[in-house]
């Protein structure tokens, strides 16, 4: 085989370090170790079919067990139409030697590692049966290109490894290290040779449950093509233009990158069968039930329909690998499609869920208009708010409110099926990117669940009007107090419409807790006294026990709070044992400002005592305090562990460090 020359790049640079090492996390290849050999990663072994000269392989890739290899590689498909490979290696070499530009203490040009790029582009590699071996350059006859192709009965499979395999020197070592190596592979012509890989598995080789699922995944992304499978690092194909089930050109990738596109939902004028759906939340939470049904079953038609198109498809030839799950997804879809419309029975039938319903769709409204007014007032835009209170920006997507439809029976009726039966129970997950419209449905659902406790009143001895509703776990701490602040302005708007009419609602505020570890919010009501003293005099640096300054704007209406200033702390003896953050809205037009709301504010807590004591309606956390609970007695508290409540202080639990009497103190009882 010949081999092209390598030739420099224009692409130096100079490291003034130790090691060059130092200066990388990945795209580095040691120098020569255990190697492995490209067996062990041809992957498109079918259990011994097609034409296998030599022998079955196995179906998975070994795992490294170094944290840098000594190769990395990638196997693909290529048509059997295809004659030759072309194979483009690249990678940094850095040598010790004097820098060009920068200059030691004594004068002298300083001691740095010089990069420098080799490249070298082979000459057409035939394709037949065997081992391929090529010496991308004859400086580094230790740097090589080792590979494996087998003949299938359909297309050739092709295993490629850059292998560094020189031997580490005593001193400089980092010499005999490839750094940002890369792997091209492509046609002499440029055609597009390389076929999508098989994907079929074999069920003898995962249990039923997953090999199920794999067969669901296959046909869901059926025209998602893959090309190849990395080793040690990723691969990337390009595709010509109006071309996607063959690639004409394939690289590795150290660092992958893969653009997810945004999740726009249909509208109704992306579907026509969608006609007549009203999506807007004013609307809807202003429906009287008699007519709720006609504004909502277009929703269930539709579906219904896109139902009975994805069953015509199924019976395409193009679809004959897919039956078997294709109707296993479609008695699911069956099946939601049956939940979404005993939903809407239970608005039309039930009075307390449609009013809820209602409930739910007007606190999602003001929720979304006043979250439009409070960004634009922090950014000192001009507010109209006429032009905000429009129905493209209170509606919602389909999804969402097919999403609260099919979980409202569940939610209603504790001994519904969907809750409580051992084969049917369910618990639905939305999965969408970010900006697809998740946080909405559920929050959607929250509210109507809220609202629903404060209309059934006292069940099986538990007060609908305190305690949680809904709990919210969050695996980042950062993405916690994202959504708190969030779901913050739902809580006000709830609040909003129960101070309209609390003989409806009730007279207990609903609020929302934000329950993360102590380096974010304190623990007790001491510590959050302690903080805010600090901020009031500037000194506030974050000790590690967390302040009650979580929101840094009114979320209702985007005034901006102030923590030593917006911030009361009330002691246990003195007050009671709460810590009230204000809107900053000196005019007192704000309903959570200091005029119009003295005792309550803004209603959150976010100090765990006063979690414990007050139980908000909706609950925010992180994984890490529910391991706490073995440990800590009062969490308990969080689901109805009580013992009795007083009127000043909240509830009492024998895990609280609470007296049982104690004295009154001015206003409090």
């Amino acid at each position: 085989m010949k081999k092209s020359s390598p030739h420099w790049l224009d692409t130096w640079e100079e490291i003034d370090e130790q090691s060059v090492r130092d200066r990388h996390l990945a795209g580095m290849l040691a120098p020569k170790r255990q190697e492995l050999s490209p067996e062990q990663f041809d992957e498109l072994s079918q259990g011994g079919s097609g034409s296998v000269e030599d022998g079955a392989t196995e179906s998975s890739s070994p795992t490294t067990k170094t944290m840098f290899p000594s190769s990395f590689g990638m196997t693909f498909c290529v048509g059997l139409e295809a004659e030759a490979l072309q194979i483009t290696a690249r990678w940094g070499h850095y040598h010790r030697d004097r820098s060009e530009t920068l200059t030691a203490k004594s004068g002298d040009k300083k001691l740095v590692w010089k990069r420098a790029q080799r490249e070298a582009v082979s000459e057409a590699i035939p394709l037949k049966v065997g081992r391929l071996n090529w010496t991308p350059d004859g400086e580094f006859p230790e740097v090589q290109v080792q590979g494996l192709v087998r003949k299938r009965d359909d297309f050739w499979s092709v295993t490629l490894f850059l292998v560094n395999g020189q031997q580490e020197p005593k001193k400089l070592r980092d010499s005999a290290w490839v750094f940002q190596p890369e792997l091209i592979v492509e046609s002499p012509g440029k055609e597009a040779i390389f076929h999508s890989r098989p994907q079929q598995k074999d069920p003898g080789k995962s249990d039923p449950v997953t090999f199920a699922e794999e067969q669901e995944m296959a046909m869901l992304y059926r025209h998602h093509v893959e090309f190849g499978v990395g080793h040690g690092v990723s691969v990337h194909a390009e595709c010509p233009d109006g071309i996607c089930d063959k690639a004409s050109r394939l690289s590795t990738r150290v660092v992958p990158t893969h653009e997810v596109p945004q999740t726009t939902p249909p509208t109704t004028a992306d579907w026509p069968r969608m006609s007549g759906l009203v999506l807007d939340m004013k609307e809807l939470g202003e429906t009287p039930t008699s007519q709720i049904e006609s504004k909502l079953r277009p929703l269930i038609t539709a579906y219904d329909a896109w139902i009975k198109d994805r069953q015509a498809e199924l019976k395409k030839p193009d679809m004959a690998l897919y039956q078997k799950p294709g109707e296993a997804a479609l008695t699911r879809c069956k099946v939601t499609l049956q939940r979404i419309e005993e939903g809407l029975q239970l608005i039309l039938d039930d009075g307390k869920a449609a009013d809820a319903f209602r409930f739910a769709n007007l606190a999602m409204w003001k929720q979304r208009i006043q979250t439009i007014i409070s960004l634009r007032r922090r950014r000192d835009e001009p507010v109209d708010e006429r032009a905000i209170d429009i129905p493209e920006n209170r509606s919602w997507y389909p999804f969402q409110l097919a999403f609260i439809l099919l979980n409202l029976p569940s939610i209603t009726r504790l001994d519904h099926k969907d809750r409580t039966s051992e084969s049917e129970a369910m618990a639905d997950l939305l999965w969408f990117p970010t900006g697809g419209g998740k946080t909405e449905a559920y929050l959607g659902l929250s509210a109507y669940t809220m609202g629903l406790r404060r209309l059934q009143g006292t069940v099986a001895g538990r007060s609908g009007e305190c305690g949680i509703a809904v709990l919210m776990r969050y695996t980042l701490r950062l993405l916690t107090i994202q959504q708190f602040q969030r779901a913050t302005a739902l809580i006000c708007a709830c609040e909003v419409i129960r101070r309209s009419d609390e003989k409806t609602w009730g007279k207990e505020p609903f609020r929302i807790g934000l329950w993360v570890g102590q380096k974010t919010t304190p623990n007790t009501t001491d510590a959050a006294a302690e903080a805010i003293q600090e901020e009031r005099g500037g000194k506030y640096k974050g000790r590690g026990s967390g302040t009650p300054a979580q929101l840094t704007n009114c979320p209702w209406c985007g005034t901006k709070i102030n923590a030593g200033q917006h911030i009361k702390v009330e002691s246990y003896t003195k007050g009671r044992c709460r810590t009230v953050t204000y809107c900053g809205d000196e005019l007192g037009r704000c309903p959570f400002s200091a005029k119009n709301s003295p005792l309550e504010g803004i209603p959150v807590l976010v100090v765990d005592e006063e979690i414990y004591r007050r139980l908000p309606t909706l609950l925010i956390a992180t994984v890490d305090k529910f391991a706490q609970m073995p440990w800590n007695g009062a969490t308990a508290m969080l689901f109805g562990r009580v013992t009795h409540r007083c009127p000043r202080h909240g509830f009492f639990a024998p895990e609280m460090p609470d007296k049982e009497s104690h004295p009154k103190k001015n206003e409090y009882p």
